[in-house]
């Protein structure tokens, strides 16, 4: 695999090295210069199989000549060992409930991976690394979690100190060891910019540093697996299918993306955002806007007011913008907006929703998955296109006690992955938004 950067001032690198790396050094994003198509029937040759085994498939190829064969297989078995229910709405409509992994978030399905991938590579060069990720909610938990007790990896997670939940802070600061906990005085994107800023920065460069969040490549391509696996198990080829996705930082979307350019057959990919609403008023008139400070909403997670991913995005379609959000080349906003259909949702629809899907259904969801159906509800009321769907629950609605109770008065049951952290003792420490700071704490602590 030859990878570029989406600001097109750096060599192509290989898998490897994107991996490792992070972020490219001209500031962009590693992207695949191409992707393997599967055809009808090496799809078809996959349908009965468990997820880790069409995972191991998939990966096979997509990464052929990157790993060898037996240590690709053990890693995703290994990484890949709990359930993907797809849960019936009605005859045209599916949840897939990505929360069953050991921190009931879809973010278990990239970082478990990317965790395995990176330490296959850097046991077999003999060498450490520190991993820098900014979180929003859900990233921080999960990389810290599949990134824990690894003896040649360290990991200092940055989250918003008053717009994660407390279970979602909890499963970064109850861990310690190899795991660093810093609560921001600011917003994610606030977080994001001091991470990407560390990364480009020269005097650091000895510090060995690289990400896990989606901005990292390694994150993206396990993120793929799970749009092939639900059209696997609900429709024949070459059906069509429409995904909805509750989108931040678009990094689950792009992954719909790639899934898409790689042969799924998908109609439409309904990107559904809370009221941070860049993207949705970007695809309608061609022009961007970052949102500053993004805009606090309870989808917590997707309180993003300028998504990293949406560079990858534009190059996919042919545009180039750079990491500021500023456009040199526009996309094809026909073809991606034949492909693509973003709406926002607002606080009070998604409370609406979490209640009413109780309700008529009987079914939990959290905020973040109500944005996800509210999108899709909305994307079918303008189209009358009831192509079978899929929309994703992205985190499970325990981690939101407060919202789905506020909404429906029943508190969900804890998981036993969220129960294992009540009581925990917390470490973490606190910084404002000085990049200076920042750079001081990294350099006392890594040097």
């Amino acid at each position: 695999m030859k990878l570029y950067s989406t600001n097109l001032q750096a060599e192509e690198v290989n898998f490897e090295t994107a991996l490792i790396t992070g972020l490219a050094p001209d500031k962009g994003l590693f992207m695949p210069k191409t992707l393997p198509h599967f055809s009808e029937e090496e799809l078809t040759a996959l349908k009965d199989e468990p997820y880790p085994e069409i995972a191991f498939q998939l990966l096979k190829k997509i990464l052929e000549g990157e790993i060898d064969e037996e240590s690709l297989k053990a890693i995703t078995y290994d990484a890949y060992d709990y359930e993907v229910p797809l849960e019936e709405v009605n005859e045209n409509t599916y949840i897939m409930r990505l929360d069953r992994g050991p921190t009931a978030s879809f973010k278990d399905f990239a970082a478990r991976m990317m965790a395995r991938l990176m330490q296959f590579y850097l046991k077999k060069e003999d060498k450490e690394l520190t991993i820098l990720t900014a979180t929003s909610g859900d990233t921080g938990s999960a990389v810290a979690h599949a990134f824990y007790g690894l003896d040649n990896i360290r990991v200092i997670v940055l989250f918003p100190e008053t717009e994660v939940s407390d279970r979602q802070r909890k499963q970064m600061t109850t861990l310690d060891h190899n795991i660093s906990a810093l609560a921001i005085d600011g917003k994610f994107d606030d977080c994001q910019a001091m991470v990407k800023q560390a990364f480009a920065d020269a005097d650091l460069k000895h510090l060995n540093l690289s990400s896990a969040n989606s901005i990292n490549i390694g994150r993206l391509i396990p993120q793929t697996l799970y749009y092939f696996y639900s059209y696997l198990k609900l429709r024949d080829f070459p059906e069509e299918i429409v995904f909805s996705i509750p989108s931040g930082n678009f990094g689950n979307m792009m992954g719909c993306v790639l899934a898409k350019n790689m042969g799924v057959p998908i109609k439409k990919i309904v990107a559904s955002v809370n009221e941070n609403d860049e993207v949705p008023t970007f695809l309608t008139s061609g022009e961007y806007e970052k949102i500053v400070p993004s805009k606090n909403c309870i989808s917590n997670a997707m309180n993003v007011g300028h998504p990293s991913n949406l560079a990858r995005l534009i190059a996919i379609y042919g545009g180039v913008m750079d990491e500021q959000g500023n456009i040199s080349k526009l996309p094809d906003m026909d073809k991606l907006n034949g492909d693509i259909f973003s709406t926002s949702v607002t606080d009070a629809e998604t409370k609406a929703l979490v209640k009413e899907f109780y309700e008529k259904n009987n079914i939990f969801i959290e905020p973040h998955g109500a944005v996800g159906i509210k999108g899709l509800m909305d994307y079918r009321a303008i189209t009358d296109d009831n192509t079978l769907a899929v929309t994703l629950e992205t985190a499970h609605p325990a981690k939101f006690p407060a919202e789905v109770v506020d909404a429906i008065g029943v508190e969900p049951e804890l998981p036993q992955s969220l129960r294992e952290i009540e009581g925990k003792e917390e470490y973490m420490e606190y910084l404002d938004t000085d990049y200076e700071k920042f750079k001081s704490y990294l350099k006392e602590r890594l040097e």
